[in-house]
């Protein structure tokens, strides 16, 4: 197990950024120019940002999971290093 973080490179970073504003400006230019009626448009613009923050919830969420499950796993180590020091510190006495 690697005690570094997982780091992303500068230009996946930017792409993901570019991809989001990308698929913003065209979200809003598809329900823009819309033939709809403006509570269908509202209806669609509200969906499409409540969808993008539950997306960032949904992230953020499962990141949250991974980081105390490697917590965990960290203690769990060495509370086993422990204990088996102990056993074969006891055993050698």
């Amino acid at each position: 197990m690697t005690d570094q973080p997982i780091r992303t490179s500068q230009a996946f970073n930017m792409f993901s950024y570019v991809n989001f504003v990308v698929a913003s400006a065209m979200m809003a230019g598809g329900i823009y120019f819309m033939e709809a009626s403006f509570a269908a448009k509202g209806f669609y613009a509200m969906a499409a940002l409540m969808l993008v923050s539950s997306t960032v919830g949904v992230t953020k969420a499962l990141r949250d999971k991974e980081e105390s499950e490697r917590v965990y796993n960290k203690l769990e180590e060495a509370r086993t290093e422990r204990l088996l020091a102990e056993v074969s510190g006891g055993v050698r006495a």
